[in-house]
């Protein structure tokens, strides 16, 4: 067995592939034309609901969003923000946090101003005797 041998052997190889090839498509049950048509049309009716219905659904869960968290959303915040500024008119100082690092207010300063702010009071009541 010399080199010619192999491509002898591959030349067989390859007829005998593709008659074994079209042997199979020949024993292949090919639907008919009828056959064909239905199954697209059934495809086509399935596409189209399954896309209705994701349709819907999208648009449920957008009102369900709109009308419902983003409202429960905006009440939370609204109650966060009132309690912020009761909490700062009530003159309550503690740490804030800013871009990452932490700020500690003074509240000596706080106690400075109070204290400034009665001092002006008493003397605008004495101005008034």
């Amino acid at each position: 067995m010399g080199k010619a041998d192999k491509p002898e052997k591959n030349k067989k190889n390859q007829k005998h592939f593709w008659k074994d090839f079209k042997a199979e498509l020949k024993k292949v049950n090919w639907p008919t034309r009828s056959q064909v048509i239905n199954n697209t049309v059934v495809v086509l009716v399935i596409v189209a609901i399954v896309t209705a219905l994701c349709f819907v659904l999208d648009l449920a869960f957008e009102a369900l969003n709109t009308y419902g968290i983003d409202k429960l959303k905006s009440a939370v915040q609204n109650s966060v923000s009132n309690t912020v500024e009761n909490v700062v008119d009530n003159n309550t100082v503690g740490n804030n946090i800013v871009d990452g690092n932490t700020v500690q207010n003074d509240t000596n300063q706080v106690a400075d101003e109070n204290s400034e702010t009665n001092q002006v009071t008493n003397i605008v009541e004495d101005s008034q005797e």
